[in-house]
Protein backbone atom coordinates (compact mmCIF):
# COMPACT_ATOMS: atom_id res chain seq x y z
CA UNK A 1 0.00 0.00 0.00
CA UNK A 2 1.23 3.48 -0.84
CA UNK A 3 2.62 5.47 2.09
CA UNK A 4 2.08 9.20 2.62
CA UNK A 5 3.70 11.76 4.90
CA UNK A 6 1.51 12.81 7.81
CA UNK A 7 1.27 16.55 7.33
CA UNK A 8 4.59 18.38 7.20
CA UNK A 9 6.40 15.75 9.24
CA UNK A 10 8.72 12.85 8.57
CA UNK A 11 6.16 10.26 9.67
CA UNK A 12 4.80 8.12 6.85
CA UNK A 13 1.56 6.16 7.12
CA UNK A 14 -0.48 3.93 4.83
CA UNK A 15 -3.00 5.88 2.78
CA UNK A 16 -5.83 3.87 4.31
CA UNK A 17 -6.10 3.63 8.10
CA UNK A 18 -7.80 0.96 10.17
CA UNK A 19 -10.41 2.26 12.63
CA UNK A 20 -11.34 0.47 15.85
CA UNK A 21 -14.48 2.33 16.97
CA UNK A 22 -16.45 -0.89 17.46
CA UNK A 23 -13.64 -3.06 18.84
CA UNK A 24 -14.38 -4.50 22.26
CA UNK A 25 -18.07 -3.77 21.82
CA UNK A 26 -19.48 -5.05 18.49
CA UNK A 27 -16.18 -6.51 17.23
CA UNK A 28 -14.74 -9.35 19.30
CA UNK A 29 -11.12 -10.42 19.58
CA UNK A 30 -11.37 -13.01 16.80
CA UNK A 31 -12.80 -10.56 14.25
CA UNK A 32 -10.38 -7.83 15.37
CA UNK A 33 -7.43 -10.20 14.88
CA UNK A 34 -8.65 -11.12 11.39
CA UNK A 35 -8.99 -7.44 10.49
CA UNK A 36 -5.57 -6.47 11.81
CA UNK A 37 -3.89 -9.38 10.01
CA UNK A 38 -5.64 -8.56 6.71
CA UNK A 39 -4.71 -4.90 7.09
CA UNK A 40 -1.05 -5.67 7.81
CA UNK A 41 -0.86 -8.20 4.97
CA UNK A 42 -2.13 -5.49 2.59
CA UNK A 43 0.65 -3.13 3.67
CA UNK A 44 -1.46 -1.07 6.06
CA UNK A 45 0.29 0.62 8.96
CA UNK A 46 -1.99 3.26 10.54
CA UNK A 47 -4.27 1.85 13.26
CA UNK A 48 -6.52 4.43 14.92
CA UNK A 49 -8.21 4.06 18.29
CA UNK A 50 -9.24 6.19 21.30
CA UNK A 51 -9.41 5.82 25.05
CA UNK A 52 -13.23 5.96 24.99
CA UNK A 53 -13.81 3.38 22.24
CA UNK A 54 -15.59 0.49 23.91
CA UNK A 55 -14.95 2.14 27.27
CA UNK A 56 -11.24 1.41 26.85
CA UNK A 57 -11.75 -2.11 25.51
CA UNK A 58 -10.66 -1.16 21.99
CA UNK A 59 -7.21 -0.14 23.24
CA UNK A 60 -7.04 -3.20 25.50
CA UNK A 61 -7.91 -5.48 22.58
CA UNK A 62 -5.40 -3.82 20.26
CA UNK A 63 -2.75 -4.15 22.96
CA UNK A 64 -3.30 -7.90 23.17
CA UNK A 65 -2.83 -8.20 19.40
CA UNK A 66 0.36 -6.14 19.23
CA UNK A 67 3.44 -8.36 18.86
CA UNK A 68 1.39 -11.55 19.32
CA UNK A 69 -0.08 -11.09 15.85
CA UNK A 70 1.68 -8.16 14.17
CA UNK A 71 5.10 -6.73 15.06
CA UNK A 72 4.66 -3.50 17.05
CA UNK A 73 7.30 -1.73 14.98
CA UNK A 74 5.34 -2.39 11.78
CA UNK A 75 2.37 -0.31 12.92
CA UNK A 76 1.68 3.38 13.46
CA UNK A 77 -0.51 3.23 16.56
CA UNK A 78 -2.70 6.31 17.02
CA UNK A 79 -4.98 7.02 19.95
CA UNK A 80 -6.94 9.96 21.35
CA UNK A 81 -7.80 11.52 24.70
CA UNK A 82 -10.13 14.26 25.87
CA UNK A 83 -13.61 12.78 25.52
CA UNK A 84 -15.14 11.92 28.88
CA UNK A 85 -18.33 10.04 29.89
CA UNK A 86 -19.70 12.99 31.81
CA UNK A 87 -23.11 14.40 30.79
CA UNK A 88 -22.14 17.81 32.17
CA UNK A 89 -18.73 18.00 30.49
CA UNK A 90 -18.24 16.03 27.30
CA UNK A 91 -14.63 17.09 26.76
CA UNK A 92 -11.76 17.59 29.20
CA UNK A 93 -8.68 19.18 27.69
CA UNK A 94 -6.99 19.95 31.00
CA UNK A 95 -3.33 19.05 31.22
CA UNK A 96 -3.93 16.80 34.23
CA UNK A 97 -6.71 14.79 32.60
CA UNK A 98 -4.92 14.38 29.28
CA UNK A 99 -1.62 13.18 30.73
CA UNK A 100 -3.39 10.77 33.08
CA UNK A 101 -5.44 9.50 30.13
CA UNK A 102 -2.27 8.95 28.12
CA UNK A 103 -0.73 6.85 30.90
CA UNK A 104 -3.91 4.77 31.06
CA UNK A 105 -3.89 4.30 27.26
CA UNK A 106 -0.30 3.10 27.33
CA UNK A 107 -1.17 0.56 30.02
CA UNK A 108 -4.10 -0.78 28.03
CA UNK A 109 -2.07 -0.88 24.81
CA UNK A 110 0.82 -2.60 26.56
CA UNK A 111 3.38 -0.27 25.03
CA UNK A 112 5.62 2.50 26.33
CA UNK A 113 4.79 4.92 23.50
CA UNK A 114 2.21 5.70 20.85
CA UNK A 115 3.20 6.92 17.42
CA UNK A 116 0.40 9.49 17.23
CA UNK A 117 -1.60 11.05 20.08
CA UNK A 118 -4.58 13.25 19.28
CA UNK A 119 -6.74 15.61 21.33
CA UNK A 120 -10.19 14.13 20.69
CA UNK A 121 -12.10 17.44 20.68
CA UNK A 122 -11.80 21.11 21.59
CA UNK A 123 -12.50 21.93 25.25
CA UNK A 124 -14.02 25.43 25.47
CA UNK A 125 -13.45 25.80 29.22
CA UNK A 126 -9.74 24.95 29.31
CA UNK A 127 -7.19 27.45 27.97
CA UNK A 128 -5.95 26.13 24.66
CA UNK A 129 -2.29 26.65 25.60
CA UNK A 130 -2.80 24.32 28.60
CA UNK A 131 -4.27 21.63 26.36
CA UNK A 132 -1.43 21.97 23.88
CA UNK A 133 1.18 21.89 26.62
CA UNK A 134 0.05 18.34 27.35
CA UNK A 135 1.07 17.42 23.79
CA UNK A 136 4.48 19.01 24.29
CA UNK A 137 5.05 17.20 27.59
CA UNK A 138 3.95 13.89 26.11
CA UNK A 139 6.36 14.22 23.18
CA UNK A 140 9.29 15.49 25.26
CA UNK A 141 8.85 12.56 27.68
CA UNK A 142 9.07 10.04 24.83
CA UNK A 143 5.61 8.63 25.45
CA UNK A 144 4.34 10.13 22.17
CA UNK A 145 6.14 10.46 18.83
CA UNK A 146 3.76 12.79 16.95
CA UNK A 147 0.72 14.83 17.97
CA UNK A 148 -2.52 15.97 16.40
CA UNK A 149 -6.08 17.04 17.08
CA UNK A 150 -9.55 15.84 16.17
CA UNK A 151 -12.92 17.54 15.64
CA UNK A 152 -11.46 21.07 15.81
CA UNK A 153 -13.28 23.71 13.75
CA UNK A 154 -11.36 25.87 11.29
CA UNK A 155 -10.53 28.68 13.72
CA UNK A 156 -9.69 26.23 16.49
CA UNK A 157 -7.30 24.30 14.25
CA UNK A 158 -5.68 27.47 12.92
CA UNK A 159 -5.19 28.85 16.44
CA UNK A 160 -3.74 25.59 17.75
CA UNK A 161 -1.43 24.95 14.81
CA UNK A 162 -0.18 28.55 14.76
CA UNK A 163 0.48 28.50 18.51
CA UNK A 164 2.58 25.36 18.12
CA UNK A 165 4.52 26.80 15.19
CA UNK A 166 5.28 30.01 17.10
CA UNK A 167 8.00 28.32 19.17
CA UNK A 168 9.76 25.77 16.94
CA UNK A 169 11.88 23.34 18.89
CA UNK A 170 9.94 24.03 22.07
CA UNK A 171 6.41 23.20 20.95
CA UNK A 172 5.33 20.16 18.96
CA UNK A 173 4.10 20.79 15.41
CA UNK A 174 0.60 19.44 14.83
CA UNK A 175 0.91 16.58 12.38
CA UNK A 176 -2.76 16.03 11.62
CA UNK A 177 -6.40 16.63 12.32
CA UNK A 178 -9.03 13.90 12.21
CA UNK A 179 -12.44 14.99 10.93
CA UNK A 180 -15.48 13.41 9.36
CA UNK A 181 -15.19 13.80 5.58
CA UNK A 182 -17.03 12.04 2.77
CA UNK A 183 -19.25 12.69 -0.21
CA UNK A 184 -22.09 13.04 2.31
CA UNK A 185 -20.21 15.36 4.65
CA UNK A 186 -17.99 17.96 2.99
CA UNK A 187 -18.20 20.62 5.70
CA UNK A 188 -14.44 20.51 6.33
CA UNK A 189 -13.91 22.09 2.91
CA UNK A 190 -15.25 25.40 4.23
CA UNK A 191 -12.49 26.33 6.69
CA UNK A 192 -10.82 23.27 8.24
CA UNK A 193 -9.21 21.96 5.06
CA UNK A 194 -7.91 25.35 3.86
CA UNK A 195 -6.38 25.93 7.32
CA UNK A 196 -4.83 22.44 7.32
CA UNK A 197 -3.34 22.90 3.85
CA UNK A 198 -1.91 26.31 4.73
CA UNK A 199 -0.38 25.15 8.03
CA UNK A 200 0.94 21.79 6.86
CA UNK A 201 -1.51 19.71 8.88
CA UNK A 202 -2.58 16.40 7.32
CA UNK A 203 -6.24 15.38 7.26
CA UNK A 204 -7.36 11.94 8.45
CA UNK A 205 -10.99 11.56 7.32
CA UNK A 206 -13.22 9.57 9.65
CA UNK A 207 -16.47 8.00 8.40
CA UNK A 208 -15.19 8.24 4.79
CA UNK A 209 -18.07 6.03 3.65
CA UNK A 210 -20.74 8.33 5.03
CA UNK A 211 -21.29 6.15 8.11
CA UNK A 212 -21.75 3.18 5.77
CA UNK A 213 -24.48 4.79 3.67
CA UNK A 214 -22.24 5.32 0.63
CA UNK A 215 -21.81 1.56 0.23
CA UNK A 216 -25.37 1.57 -1.12
CA UNK A 217 -26.65 -1.02 1.35
CA UNK A 218 -29.42 1.30 2.61
CA UNK A 219 -30.87 2.08 -0.84
CA UNK A 220 -33.76 -0.36 -0.39
CA UNK A 221 -34.08 -0.31 3.39
CA UNK A 222 -32.06 -1.05 6.50
CA UNK A 223 -30.46 -4.51 6.37
CA UNK A 224 -30.32 -6.54 9.55
CA UNK A 225 -26.86 -6.64 11.08
CA UNK A 226 -25.98 -3.19 9.74
CA UNK A 227 -25.10 -0.19 11.88
CA UNK A 228 -28.41 1.37 10.91
CA UNK A 229 -30.18 -1.59 12.50
CA UNK A 230 -28.18 -1.32 15.71
CA UNK A 231 -29.92 0.34 18.63
CA UNK A 232 -26.66 2.03 19.58
CA UNK A 233 -25.61 3.21 16.11
CA UNK A 234 -28.95 3.83 14.34
CA UNK A 235 -29.03 7.51 15.43
CA UNK A 236 -25.49 7.83 14.00
CA UNK A 237 -26.61 6.60 10.55
CA UNK A 238 -30.07 8.19 10.35
CA UNK A 239 -28.98 11.76 9.36
CA UNK A 240 -27.56 10.37 6.10
CA UNK A 241 -30.71 8.57 4.99
CA UNK A 242 -32.55 11.61 3.64
CA UNK A 243 -33.48 12.45 0.04
CA UNK A 244 -30.41 14.59 -0.65
CA UNK A 245 -28.11 11.80 0.51
CA UNK A 246 -30.04 9.35 -1.65
CA UNK A 247 -29.21 11.34 -4.78
CA UNK A 248 -25.51 11.23 -3.94
CA UNK A 249 -25.62 7.50 -3.21
CA UNK A 250 -27.36 6.89 -6.54
CA UNK A 251 -24.61 8.85 -8.33
CA UNK A 252 -21.94 6.78 -6.61
CA UNK A 253 -23.72 3.57 -7.61
CA UNK A 254 -23.96 4.76 -11.22
CA UNK A 255 -20.23 5.56 -11.26
CA UNK A 256 -19.48 2.14 -9.79
CA UNK A 257 -21.51 0.41 -12.49
CA UNK A 258 -19.65 2.32 -15.19
CA UNK A 259 -16.26 1.41 -13.71
CA UNK A 260 -17.19 -2.22 -12.98
CA UNK A 261 -16.40 -1.74 -9.31
CA UNK A 262 -18.39 -1.20 -6.10
CA UNK A 263 -19.93 1.95 -4.56
CA UNK A 264 -17.70 1.43 -1.52
CA UNK A 265 -14.56 1.60 -3.65
CA UNK A 266 -15.74 4.66 -5.59
CA UNK A 267 -16.65 6.60 -2.44
CA UNK A 268 -13.41 5.66 -0.70
CA UNK A 269 -11.20 6.46 -3.71
CA UNK A 270 -12.87 9.88 -4.02
CA UNK A 271 -12.06 10.95 -0.47
CA UNK A 272 -8.64 9.27 -0.38
CA UNK A 273 -7.41 11.38 -3.28
CA UNK A 274 -8.83 14.76 -2.20
CA UNK A 275 -6.26 17.56 -1.67
CA UNK A 276 -4.85 17.53 1.85
CA UNK A 277 -6.08 14.04 2.69
CA UNK A 278 -3.49 11.65 4.10
CA UNK A 279 -5.45 8.53 5.02
CA UNK A 280 -9.17 7.86 5.39
CA UNK A 281 -9.81 5.79 8.52
CA UNK A 282 -12.05 2.82 7.70
CA UNK A 283 -14.00 0.84 10.25
CA UNK A 284 -15.28 -2.59 9.24
CA UNK A 285 -17.55 -5.19 10.81
CA UNK A 286 -15.33 -8.07 9.70
CA UNK A 287 -12.24 -8.92 7.67
CA UNK A 288 -14.27 -9.49 4.49
CA UNK A 289 -15.63 -5.94 4.59
CA UNK A 290 -12.18 -4.58 5.31
CA UNK A 291 -10.62 -6.53 2.43
CA UNK A 292 -13.09 -4.95 0.01
CA UNK A 293 -12.12 -1.50 1.28
CA UNK A 294 -8.42 -2.29 1.01
CA UNK A 295 -8.85 -3.38 -2.62
CA UNK A 296 -9.38 0.30 -3.47
CA UNK A 297 -5.58 0.57 -3.64
CA UNK A 298 -5.68 -0.30 -7.34
CA UNK A 299 -8.44 2.19 -8.19
CA UNK A 300 -8.00 5.80 -9.31
CA UNK A 301 -11.14 7.59 -10.42
CA UNK A 302 -11.16 9.23 -13.87
CA UNK A 303 -11.34 13.03 -13.76
CA UNK A 304 -14.81 13.12 -15.29
CA UNK A 305 -16.15 10.77 -12.58
CA UNK A 306 -14.58 12.90 -9.85
CA UNK A 307 -16.12 16.02 -11.37
CA UNK A 308 -19.57 14.43 -11.58
CA UNK A 309 -19.38 13.33 -7.93
CA UNK A 310 -18.13 16.77 -6.91
CA UNK A 311 -21.08 18.39 -8.66
CA UNK A 312 -23.80 16.16 -7.20
CA UNK A 313 -22.44 16.46 -3.65
CA UNK A 314 -21.30 20.08 -3.73
CA UNK A 315 -22.03 21.91 -0.46
CA UNK A 316 -23.26 25.49 -0.48
CA UNK A 317 -20.43 27.87 0.44
CA UNK A 318 -21.53 31.45 0.86
CA UNK A 319 -20.06 34.57 2.39
CA UNK A 320 -17.63 34.69 4.08
CA UNK A 321 -16.43 31.19 3.26
CA UNK A 322 -13.84 30.70 0.58
CA UNK A 323 -14.36 32.45 -2.73
CA UNK A 324 -17.28 34.91 -2.54
CA UNK A 325 -16.09 37.18 -5.35
CA UNK A 326 -19.09 36.23 -7.51
CA UNK A 327 -21.64 37.46 -4.97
Amino acid sequence: MEQRHLGRTGLRVSRIGLGTLTWGRDTDEHDAADQLKAFWDAGGTLVDTADVYGGGEAEHLLGRLLDNLVPRQDLVVATKAGSVPDPYRRFDGSRGHLLAALDASLRRLGTDYVDLWQIHAFDPVTPLDETLQALDLAVSSGRVRYAGVSNFSGWQLAKAATWQLAAPGLRTRLACTQMEYSLLQRGVEREVLPAALDLGVGLLPSSPLGRGVLTGKYRTGTPSGSRGASEQLAPFVEPYLDEAAGRIVDAVATAADGLATTPLQVALAWVRDRPGVVAPVVGARNAQQLTEALSVEALSLPDEICQALDDVSAPVHRYPDQDWSTL
